[in-house]
C-alpha cells in the first residue's frame, strides 16, 4: 500500500514489502485535528505524530507572543522526526489545516530502525532531509518578500507530487495567509499584498480550491528554487 508516509520514505531507497508491511503497522491509530489546534506541545515526547492529510506547522513562540513558523509538515512527514533518539525538543507542532494523525511509539520506531535496514536508511535520509530544508529556509529569509512566498509555493508543489498528492502545476490551497506570515516573518496585510503582486505577474492564480502556477518554471525562476536541498534523489553514498 502506498501511503504518503511509505512512497516519501521510498525516496530514500526501495523498500522491501516486510519493511513496508511494518512501517504500515505503526500507525494503527489515528484521531483528527482540526486547525489552529496544537498536535504535539513543547518538550512532549511519548508520541511520534506522522501526518496522514492535512497541513502543519513546527513553529516557536517568542518572548513578546510572536509566532515563527520554521517548517511545513505535509502529509507523510513525521512531525518530529528526532523525538525517536532525544528528548531535546522545544518546538511545538499545530495543525494549520483540519489534520488526521497518527501517533507513533517512540520506541516501536526506534525498533523498527534498529532492525530493518531500510527503514533506518530511509529515517536518516529523512533527518539529513530535514536538516537541508532547515538550511534553505534561513537562505529563504535574506530573498524579498515576492521571492520568498513564491519559494515556499515552489516547495509545497515539489513536496506534495513526491507523495502523489499534487498536480503538475497545482495543489489545493489550504494554508491561511496568517499562517504564511508566520512562515515569512511579515504581518497579514503584507502577505496579502504579496498575494496579490504575484496573482498580477502571472506567476499565480486560484480556482476550485486549488492554487494554480500558469508557468512553473517561470516561478521557480523567479523564487530562485533548486529542489535539489529536498533530496528527492536520494542518498548518494
Amino acid at each position: 500500500m502506498a501511503t504518503p508516509f511509505i512512497r516519501k520514505l521510498e525516496h530514500a531507497g526501495p523498500l522491501t514489502d516486510e519493511e513496508r508491511s511494518v512501517l504500515l503497522s505503526l500507525s494503527t491509530t489515528s484521531r483528527t485535528v482540526s486547525a489552529r489546534q496544537d498536535i504535539v506541545l513543547e518538550h512532549q515526547t511519548d508520541t511520534v505524530p506522522l501526518i496522514l492529510s492535512g497541513v502543519a506547522g513546527r513553529y516557536k513562540v517568542l518572548v513578546h507572543g510572536t509566532r515563527r513558523i520554521v517548517s511545513f509538515a505535509l502529509p507523510g512527514d513525521l512531525c518530529r522526526v528526532h523525538a525517536a533518539a532525544t528528548g531535546a525538543l522545544d518546538l511545538r507542532v499545530a495543525a494549520l489545516t483540519a489534520c488526521h494523525v497518527s501517533d507513533i511509539s517512540p520506541a516501536k520506531l526506534r525498533e523498527a530502525i534498529d532492525t530493518y535496514p531500510g527503514i533506518s536508511r530511509a529515517l536518516w535520509w529523512l533527518t539529513l532531509t530535514e536538516l537541508s530544508r532547515a538550511r534553505e529556509w534561513l537562505v529563504n529569509d535574506s530573498r524579498p518578500a515576492d521571492r520568498r512566498l513564491a519559494h515556499h509555493f515552489c516547495e509545497l508543489l515539489v513536496c506534495l507530487q513526491a507523495v502523489g498528492l499534487a498536480g503538475e502545476n497545482s495543489f489545493e490551497l489550504g494554508i491561511a495567509q496568517a499562517d504564511y506570515a508566520d512562515a515569512l516573518g511579515i504581518s497579514y496585510v503584507h502577505v496579502n499584498r504579496v498575494m496579490q503582486a504575484l496573482r498580477s505577474n502571472g506567476m499565480i492564480s486560484t480556482g476550485k480550491h486549488l492554487l494554480i502556477f500558469p508557468d512553473v518554471e517561470r516561478i521557480k525562476e523567479f523564487a530562485e528554487f533548486d529542489p535539489g536541498y529536498l533530496c528527492l534523489d536520494g542518498l548518494r553514498l
